[in-house]
């Protein structure tokens, strides 16, 4: 159920609605717009209907929500949510870049790369401290000493960090270091450890699973905004198909559709979903002319000698060719925050 509170209505009215549903075991989800406040009353449908909304001061109207998810929902807030990681802005007219290696390795690899991706103009660093493999004798990752190396370049290059979170038992440690924790596509589904980042107040990367729907990939999200953490942008990496020629196949219409279904900004990592260096300048390009907010490169300063994933990691030579081509797009299409 959605209230949606007059222009004017005051902050003591607003706190009054909230109560209200409170008091009935629900929770009260407030989005704040430019002009007007709405009040998501999430719990149990027969007690909230039973509340006189329209009775209460400063209550325009009463509006059901439609969509199995809710705070995610552009029916909840129209808006786009615009999410500030470190001063760097996500979402709305705001493009991001995150780029770097997909395992940490060395601080010597992590911090050519940090300067690499930032002379190039991307705006975020990314790299794999905990890393979740297929075979349980490859590199699994660093770990904390991993962490501690991102954090180092961050401190030398200012540029705010992601990597991804696998267990529950690591949240508080990733936290610790990270600026946006990633949830990969192999864990978009482990609903215990959504509902842990969803008590966290930084941005959560949430990567679609490569065999998930669009609809469950925004329960997902719903799952970490209803434990109060409305910092989630989604990342469409490609799905599993029969198509050989590529390590996946990136879904380019998940981005327009997520977008018309909810106000989270989506972003795309065209690295996992081609395998390919070579597809990774086209498909970002196409991903940036079908609306995305931001792209997820993958990034090595010798991708021949890479412990993970090099054949998917560019140079540090094609890197910049392909931020010249994006910067480029991203101006002509009026977007902010690069270049």
């Amino acid at each position: 159920m959605m209230v949606i509170m007059k222009t004017k209505a005051s902050e003591d009215q607003i706190h009054y609605v909230v109560k209200k549903i409170e008091e009935v075991g629900a929770k009260a989800h407030l989005s704040k717009g430019k002009y007007k406040t709405i009040i998501g009353a999430i719990g149990d449908r027969e007690q909230i209907v039973k509340l006189p909304f329209k009775a209460y001061p400063g209550v325009e109207d009463v509006l059901p929500i439609s969509k199995p998810y809710k705070l995610v929902s552009r029916e909840f807030k129209p808006e786009d949510t615009i999410i500030d990681v470190g001063g760097v802005k996500i979402g709305g007219s705001y493009f991001a870049v995150m780029a770097g290696p997909c395992s940490i390795e060395s601080e010597e690899q992590v911090m050519r790369s940090a300067e690499v991706v930032k002379k190039a103009g991307a705006q975020i660093l990314r790299g794999g401290a905990y890393k979740p493999r297929t075979s349980p004798y490859s590199f699994q990752g660093l770990g904390e000493k991993g962490l501690k190396m991102m954090a180092k370049a961050r401190e030398v290059t200012g540029m705010p960090i992601v990597t991804e979170v696998l267990d529950t038992r690591d949240v508080a440690t990733v936290a610790k270091y990270a600026d946006i924790l990633q949830i990969g596509a192999r864990n978009m589904q482990n609903f215990t450890l959504l509902t842990e980042v969803g008590k966290l107040k930084k941005p959560i990367l949430l990567k679609k699973a490569f065999s998930c729907t669009i609809e469950e990939t925004l329960m997902s999200a719903e799952y970490i905004l209803k434990g109060g953490n409305t910092k989630v942008i989604i990342c469409e990496r490609g799905l599993r198909s029969f198509e050989s020629a590529t390590r996946n196949t990136l879904d380019i219409s998940a981005i327009p559709i997520i977008k018309s279904l909810s106000h989270l900004p989506v972003i795309v990592d065209p690295s996992h979903a081609t395998g390919k260096r070579d597809l990774i300048k086209p498909l970002g390009l196409a991903a940036l002319a079908a609306g995305a907010d931001g792209l997820m490169i993958e990034v090595h300063p010798a991708p021949e000698e890479a412990l993970c994933d090099g054949p998917q990691s560019v140079t540090s030579t094609q890197f910049d060719d392909c931020m010249k081509s994006i910067i480029s797009m991203a101006k002509y299409l009026g977007l902010k925050g690069i270049g």
